[in-house]
């Protein structure tokens, strides 16, 4: 499961983007690469063919059984 912080929800707001491409950058990135300033999140990056082959980073970090 994929919880959003209050900035990610408005960025997906704002940026007219499907919760579901989220999901896919989280759960099937083309890659992967560590935050040099929070070590504990990842970035995750993937192209995304519906909004126009633009690369999608998602920052993300375990919390619990979730993403956060």
């Amino acid at each position: 499961m994929i919880r959003l912080t209050k900035h990610a929800r408005e960025a997906i707001d704002f940026r007219n983007m499907a919760f579901a491409w989220i999901e896919a950058v989280v759960h099937v990135p083309d890659f992967v690469d560590r935050d040099p300033r929070h070590p504990e999140r990842k970035r995750s990056y993937k192209a995304i063919a519906e909004y126009g082959g633009r690369v999608l980073r998602v920052v993300h970090r375990p919390e619990g059984g979730t993403r956060r």
